[in-house]
């Protein structure tokens, strides 16, 4: 089979790759254009290591054909940071020890952020929620769910 041509916006910069019939989106980020950020996880949709936004909704990489996104515009934690300033997430997880093994920090972080796009406010049950598809297994979840309501607060302005 022939590879087919797909364009799209990854964190702020064009890409065209040829991609193969079926490959998923996290392969041809990883392998194809060296974003590294989202995690390969369980393949299988379940983890969420692999979240990321596209076109501002939160999808999975593993699940997401790669050559349906053509013309799409695709955000991961390797383009949140601010020229050296990490996003205000990034941050909070850090200062909150939200990450401890890091492996579902990328995806924890995705999905924070497609919630404060669409909510600036949350309560803690929507942080919950918002969260439900993503599995860590060293953090207990608590510091993850403080260091978005956190973020959320600095976000709005309203703590230092």
């Amino acid at each position: 089979m022939s590879k087919i041509p797909v364009q799209f916006t990854l964190n702020g910069t064009e890409k065209a790759v040829f991609v193969d019939p079926g490959a998923n989106l996290l392969d041809v980020l990883r392998r194809g254009v060296g974003d590294l950020s989202p995690k390969y996880g369980c393949a299988q949709g379940t983890c969420g290591s692999c979240a990321m936004l596209i076109d501002g909704e939160l999808r999975l990489g593993c699940l997401t054909l790669a050559e349906a996104v053509s013309g799409a515009r695709i955000e991961t934690t390797g383009g949140l940071q601010t020229g050296e300033e990490p996003h205000p997430l990034q941050t909070a997880f850090m200062e909150g020890f939200a990450a401890q093994c890091g492996y579902c920090t990328p995806g924890m972080i995705m999905a924070a952020k497609a919630l404060l796009d669409r909510n600036p406010n949350p309560s803690r049950d929507d942080v919950i929620e918002a969260i439900s598809g993503n599995i860590c297994r060293c953090t207990g979840y608590q510091p993850i769910v403080d260091a978005i309501l956190t973020a959320a607060d600095r976000m709005r302005g309203r703590i230092a």
